[in-house]
């Protein structure tokens, strides 16, 4: 039998040898899985404890490190099952179970290639464990930045910034956006799992004393970012939550009434204006699909518009869905409505980002297969600009429904000039913690752009949101409301607006060279296990 090499049977002091702990046993790894994704689940809202997020990233870290990488890759996915299927669950009402299953099990897999990752990089951190914390970090963001663009456009729900509303952690977002908050809440997640394990450390006591400190940095001290505010003139903005006669898959065919109640509460605004209860806004905003019937074509809808226009006398953004001269092809659109002259159509922002299998069905033969609910969904044409809309009194920047979960999109409306961030929704066909998933992003956008923001749902949750993150006005699900406010306009450019997708592109590129890197190490480390096996035998 042909013996190893000297250097790699018995490694010598500048040898780098197999170190660290062997992996936990496969049933502590799942159960830390399990409770992983229970943790990051419970950070996001509608639950809202944020603090869970870096012990959910930690105790994933825990469990894929040193595995096979078919094993991280199965504890990352059932990590990302136990975090998925019940934030989303709010999917199947409109789509049914079967959706909801392929979506929720589409995200975990790509939660299954972190795990797959982390334990790919486990050489490298067992070489170095200082490294822990960054290597989590990146691998965080970098596994964010997949999951926002794939497949069909990605899907970035549930991503660790969006826990963070109530964090200190939130304020970074003004500095590198949400891939940054990201980075920090991975981070000193990596920080608390190297500390669980710092006695396998030889310098335990230091070592356990800076991966403490790390972590109570990267959680603690984003407290003391400043934030800059708005010092543009204020305007005073209406919102109104017109509701719907009946949540669920019906709200589509309760179009009129759904327009009617729009109108009836705006008009209610312009009584309670003219009779001193109401300061005059500069701009009323309804939310998306609250004129589902197309006011171009449709002259009864466009004289229901026209009248509550003229009623309060200031621009209304109408959310409506336009037609095309191609039949079952529309267009969910922000339509700005003057109060003289009617639509403006020079003014009009078209969604960019339609959400497949919902608003348009990619492979829809094959999609007949799955669900027979297919042909229910209509062709829904994107839009080809950003959302910047000039009301007179101010630039808005209009987003619409779920385009608040992509970075570049919200991101392009305060590049090309808007004062104050609109997002337009409809969570009629979902339930109220999607629509507090939602608020929660408006949150983060508010303070990674210096933009007070307003979020307006036809049956809620709809609010206003400062530049600090802070939620003024918000309304009850499930009810008819209108809420006026004064919103701060203009303000300088944040870092993060400024640095674009640069922040997020650099700890990609990043983890590719860390990924490189532990090619060798995982070499090495195998060749010497092999050996160490021959020789046992």
């Amino acid at each position: 039998m042909t013996m190893p090499p000297p250097d790699l049977a018995q490694p010598g002091p500048g040898t780098p040898a197999p170190a660290g702990p062997r992996p936990l046993r496969l049933p502590v790894a799942a159960a830390l899985a399990v409770a992983a994704g229970l943790a990051l689940l419970l950070a996001l809202p509608p639950y809202d404890l944020w603090w869970l997020a870096p012990a959910g990233v930690a105790l994933l870290a825990a469990a894929v490190h040193r595995r096979r990488l078919r094993a991280g890759f199965g504890l990352g996915s059932l990590a990302g099952a136990v975090l998925f299927y019940p934030l989303l669950e709010w999917t199947r009402i409109a789509a049914g179970w079967l959706p909801w299953a392929l979506l929720s099990t589409a995200e975990a897999v790509v939660l299954g290639l972190l795990g797959l990752a982390a334990a790919w990089l486990s050489p490298l951190v067992d070489r170095r464990r200082a490294l822990w914390p960054l290597l989590t970090g990146l691998l965080w963001v970098a596994d964010e930045a997949l999951r926002d663009r794939a497949p069909f456009g990605g899907f970035p729900w549930g991503r660790l910034a969006f826990s963070q509303g109530d964090a200190p952690a939130l304020r970074l977002a003004a500095w590198g956006g949400a891939p940054l908050v990201t980075f920090a809440v991975a981070a000193a997640g990596g920080a608390l799992v190297a500390l669980a394990w710092r006695r396998w450390n030889r310098s335990a006591a230091l070592g356990a004393a800076g991966f403490a400190v790390a972590a109570g940095v990267l959680i603690g001290a984003p407290a003391a970012v400043p934030l800059s505010a708005p010092d543009g003139p204020a305007r005073t903005v209406a919102i109104v939550q017109g509701n719907v006669p009946r949540l669920g898959l019906d709200f589509n065919a309760q179009r009129r009434a759904v327009l009617d109640n729009h109108v009836t509460a705006t008009r209610r605004l312009a009584a309670d204006v003219a009779a001193g209860r109401q300061p005059k806004p500069d701009l009323v905003v309804w939310p998306e699909n609250a004129s589902d019937i197309d006011p171009l074509r449709n002259a009864d809808a466009a004289q229901e518009i026209s009248d509550a226009a003229r009623a309060i006398g200031v621009p209304i953004l109408v959310g409506t869905v336009l037609h095309t001269d191609t039949p079952g092809d529309i267009k969910n659109a922000g339509l700005l409505w003057m109060p003289l002259t009617g639509p403006d159509l020079d003014q009009t922002y078209v969604k960019q980002h339609p959400v497949p299998f919902a608003e348009y069905m990619p492979l829809r033969s094959v999609a007949r297969l799955v669900s027979d609910k297919v042909d229910l969904v209509r062709n829904m044409l994107p839009g080809d600009h950003a959302g910047v809309v000039d009301t007179g009194a101010l630039t808005l920047g209009d987003v619409i429904c779920f385009e608040v979960a992509y970075d570049g999109i919200v991101r392009d409306t305060v590049a090309k000039g808007a004062q104050i961030l609109a997002v337009q929704t409809n969570n009629a066909t979902f339930d109220e913690g999607e629509a507090r998933q939602q608020l929660a992003m408006v949150r983060l956008r508010a303070v990674e752009h210096g933009r007070d923001s307003l979020m307006v749902s036809t049956v809620g949750i709809s609010a206003f949101v400062d530049t600090r993150g802070g939620v003024h006005g918000e309304t009850a699900f499930n009810t008819a409301k209108v809420v006026v406010h004064a919103m701060s306009t203009g303000g300088s450019r944040t870092l993060a607006t400024r640095s674009g997708i640069w922040p997020e592109t650099i700890a990609v590129g990043l983890t590719v060279i860390a990924l490189a890197v532990a090619l060798p190490l995982r070499r090495r480390r195998t060749i010497i296990s092999t050996d160490e096996s021959v020789e046992e035998r």
